[in-house]
């Protein structure tokens, strides 16, 4: 069996300067508010947590009021953007993501994939964990490796 290219997906995961996941892309209720910012504060996403029963408004967390807010609320609110929502993650069942040049120097780098995120359009998207302990998406990947096989093998 050959190597599995990978197809390029959209925007899924992206990691903060700390180190941790940030499932901006991922919510529950599948939906992003886009807020392009004022003089005060810069523009944003933030995940949509609900929705108001009597008017169907977006909801999101104001977390200078600690409160949950209609997206309307905020003079710099601008739309609403589709998200993917997570509906399982299962183990990464012995797969392996390989990048041609991302290791020291420029080499190739191999990292095992230790989950897989399945979205609620069906998208997989494979976790991985470096040599450090950090935790990334591999979309970036040149390619994925099955389980038992080697890279190029037949």
């Amino acid at each position: 069996m050959n190597v599995q290219s990978k197809q390029p997906p959209p925007a899924l995961i992206a990691m903060r300067e700390d180190g941790a996941v940030d499932l901006r892309y991922f919510n529950q209720t599948g939906w992003t508010a886009i807020f392009n910012g004022t003089e005060t504060e810069i523009g944003r996403m933030v995940r949509v947590e609900a929705w108001d029963p009597a008017t169907g408004t977006a909801l999101v967390v104001d977390p200078k009021r600690g409160a949950i807010r209609p997206v309307t609320d905020y003079e710099d609110f601008s739309h609403l953007e589709k998200a993917d929502q997570v509906v399982a993650a299962v183990p990464g069942g012995g797969w392996r993501a390989h990048w041609k040049d991302e290791g020291p120097g420029n080499t190739p780098l191999t990292e095992q994939v230790i989950a897989w995120l399945i979205t609620s359009q069906g998208r997989a998207t494979a976790i991985t964990m470096d040599a450090h302990g950090h935790v990334d998406d591999a979309d970036s990947a040149d390619a994925f490796i099955p389980p038992g096989e080697e890279l190029g093998q037949e």
